[in-house]
């Protein structure tokens, strides 16, 4: 099962959300519903070096999937997915949000 984290307020997440409806190969982890499930996305984005780029540039690392192999990707196209055609992922600035 592919871990997708994601925040119901970020319009990239909500895009690709839709899409793994009713799909039982992802599991969709809001960060924003318990401080218990964003402390366990921010322990990944700290200490994950697929982050790198997103943390440099600002942004937030969501949409974020955590494939079974334990590999992480921020690209929605590499687990199966479109992604939505402004851009990867929400800035800390609100950028694209």
């Amino acid at each position: 099962m592919i871990k997708m984290y994601v925040m119901k307020t970020c319009p990239y997440c909500e895009y690709v959300e839709r899409q793994v409806e009713g799909d039982a190969r992802f599991q969709v982890i809001d960060i924003s519903t318990h401080v218990s499930l964003l402390k366990e996305f921010l322990d990944l984005r700290d200490n994950h070096p697929a982050f790198a780029e997103a943390k440099a540039e600002g942004d937030v690392g969501v949409p974020c999937y955590v494939r079974e192999d334990g590999s992480v990707t921020l690209s929605s196209a590499d687990v199966g997915l479109e992604p939505m055609p402004d851009g990867p992922a929400c800035g800390l600035d609100s950028r694209g949000c």
